[in-house]
């Protein structure tokens, strides 16, 4: 079922995601929800904030972008990261490898047509639960790991628009606010 998709100015996008503690029924079909929600949408990410559930959950799929690589090891080996999406990320951790950031477009489903240059690690270790509820451990780079960055700052309630610099901030200003006060006014 295709979920709506909150956008900016909703208070969910601002909840830290609760722990995704057992892969329930219920989680299940959220999962799926997510997946088919962020197809529908053309994204590469979706966390549980964007279709108003703050939990630790995020699915990430960067099939077929072709622009921006992405690079996926396990274990040191080397693998095609289309052969492991989409990824479902249940309360995921990240740490940085080495200090390498790079400064690169992001966009948000949850903020259409907003985009920014963001800085984010070029390389990323990532350890997270499955849909299986099995431990995923794995090295990413590129856009995979832009993305997963970019869904655990969602799970956190941090949006891309606070990792913004201020002339970009400034500049995205009216677009922004043009998307809170119509958020804001569905709400009432």
């Amino acid at each position: 079922m295709i979920l709506d998709i909150v956008k900016y100015g909703d208070p969910v996008l601002r909840q830290k995601g609760e722990r995704v503690e057992e892969v329930t029924p219920k989680i299940t079909q959220l999962i799926d929800d997510m997946l088919e929600t962020m197809r529908e949408a053309h994204g590469i990410g979706l966390a549980a904030q964007q279709v108003g559930k703050p939990l630790q959950l995020a699915v990430v799929d960067v099939t077929g972008v072709e622009d921006r690589p992405s690079r996926l090891s396990i274990d040191g080996k080397a693998l095609n990261p289309e052969d492991r999406m989409p990824l479902i990320l249940l309360n995921p951790e990240w740490t940085a490898v080495g200090d390498t950031k790079n400064e690169g477009p992001e966009g948000c489903l949850s903020f259409p047509e907003v985009y920014g240059d963001i800085n984010r690690h070029e390389e990323i270790d990532v350890m997270a639960t499955d849909e299986k509820g099995e431990a995923v451990a794995f090295r990413c780079g590129g856009l995979l790991a832009r993305a997963i960055q970019h869904e655990w700052d969602h799970l956190q309630g941090i949006l891309f628009i606070d990792r913004m610099d201020a002339i970009t901030r400034a500049e995205l200003k009216p677009e922004v606010d043009a998307i809170q006060v119509e958020t804001k006014r569905g709400l009432e």
